[in-house]
């Protein structure tokens, strides 16, 4: 709250008010909720002129920095990010102020650069609604300063960064709790027994009036990708916040409740939330070419259990889930390393040295999947070189499944458009 004081020396919190915030919450598909509701808008954006301009921030990037500070759907271009970052920083850098948490002049680190840099650029940019993810937690999460939002979310909850939010489900809760507040709507899906309790009371504590979802009717027949469960809560969500967004802005949105408007089955159906469920073609998919996994998960203790269900839901009976389990590290490229913006300094160095993390993986995965050939490679690059490899020693094309990390289907993306820009 400081920073933002310094950086526009007047501006108090609640002037981010006039951005009509949706801000959410959660563990699992808080991006994929918040990527619905900006389709949605962007539909009423077009069809109605309202909003006039939309905004989203959310992270990770996956393969450029501007994705995560989104104007009317689109990242924005490399000049209005170069402008606004450097606008924020000069006036960090001159700033005479010393509040109690800063030294004068000093800067917030990266994601909470980024999304002070957020709030420059949508308010310089007349942005009308915008959409905020949280990046760990809630309560104390850096976009946690928006004092009225138009709605708050909070998508399913489960066990993440613990080191930060802690080890059980209704500690975690507890601080995704925190982006609701007194006078705004609230919204979440239904949630293990221990999480609602903690959201509800909180609720109670905030006297905010915390609304339980159930998957909406409506959805039936809505093509949304993929089609799961998950995804319908994820879609429910949306549905509720972005109602609750226009109903401020003064839209009409109906109460019908066996059909949505067109604007909303256009928006979940129209989608893009690159990165999850996207096929890369380089020449023609062959279903029945080699089938390749390349899996990485870094930075969590337990995501080796994650192996477990991904070989079950992957089970082709007397088969092998995978003809090759490949595990790589996040790191990028072979002979420069990381690509320069998805260094994560949280990680130890020799645990990407030494492969251990990965060499763990490939043993759990002979154990479980004894027919793949199941190697341990150091970067992203090499691995989408071995599944090339193997398609051509086979005469065909591979067919490569990249999961486990964001951070790894970012980099592969990047290396598989040739993409390094800002």
């Amino acid at each position: 709250m400081a920073t933002v004081n310094r950086t526009y020396n007047t501006c108090q919190p609640a002037d981010l008010d006039r951005l009509n915030i949706v801000h959410v919450a959660g563990t699992k598909g808080k991006g994929s909720t918040c990527a619905f509701v900006d389709s949605i808008l962007s539909q009423y954006r077009r069809s109605k002129s309202t909003p006039g301009k939309t905004g989203l921030f959310i992270s990770p990037h996956l393969i450029a920095v501007r994705e995560r500070i989104r104007i009317n759907s689109a990242p924005i271009s490399e000049d209005l990010f170069t402008r606004y970052f450097f606008q924020v920083w000069d006036r960090l850098g001159e700033s005479n102020a010393c509040p109690e948490d800063a030294v004068s002049g000093s800067r917030p680190l990266y994601a909470r650069y980024l999304t002070l840099m957020s709030w420059h650029a949508f308010l310089q940019e007349g942005v009308d609604c915008a959409v905020y993810e949280t990046g760990i937690g809630g309560e104390f999460d850096a976009t946690n300063i928006i004092e009225r939002p138009v709605a708050s979310g909070i998508s399913t909850l489960g066990i993440d960064h613990v080191f930060v939010l802690g080890d059980t489900v209704d500690k975690i809760a507890w601080h995704k709790a925190g982006i609701m507040k007194t006078g705004s709507p609230a919204f979440t899906v239904e949630q293990v027994p221990s999480a609602a309790e903690v959201l509800q009371t909180r609720a109670k504590d905030k006297g905010v009036d915390l609304k339980v979802l159930s998957v909406d009717k409506r959805l039936a027949g809505v093509k949304i990708r993929p089609d799961a469960l998950f995804q319908k809560k994820n879609a429910t969500l949306a549905i509720a916040l972005a109602e609750s967004a226009l109903r401020r802005l003064g839209v009409q949105v109906g109460d019908n409740e066996t059909s949505l408007p067109k604007e909303f089955t256009d928006g979940l159906e129209e989608t893009v939330f690159r990165g999850r469920c996207e096929v890369k073609d380089e020449g023609g998919v062959k279903c029945s070419g080699p089938r390749i996994m390349i899996f990485n998960q870094q930075g969590r203790t337990e995501a080796v259990d994650f192996l477990t269900p991904l070989q079950k839901a992957t089970s082709r009976g007397s088969l092998p889930s995978f003809d090759h389990a490949v595990f790589c590290t996040n790191v990028t490229y072979a002979k420069t390393g990381y690509k320069r913006d998805f260094v994560n300094r949280g990680i130890d160095p020799k645990e990407i040295e030494t492969l251990s993390v990965q060499k763990r993986f490939a043993d759990k995965w002979s154990e479980l999947d004894p027919g793949s050939k199941v190697v341990v490679i150091p970067t992203i690059e090499e691995a989408l070189d071995y599944a090339r490899r193997v398609g051509e020693e086979e005469g065909t094309q591979a067919v490569a499944y990249v999961t486990g990390s964001l951070h790894l289907v970012g980099g592969a993306l990047g290396i598989l458009e040739k993409a390094d820009a800002l």
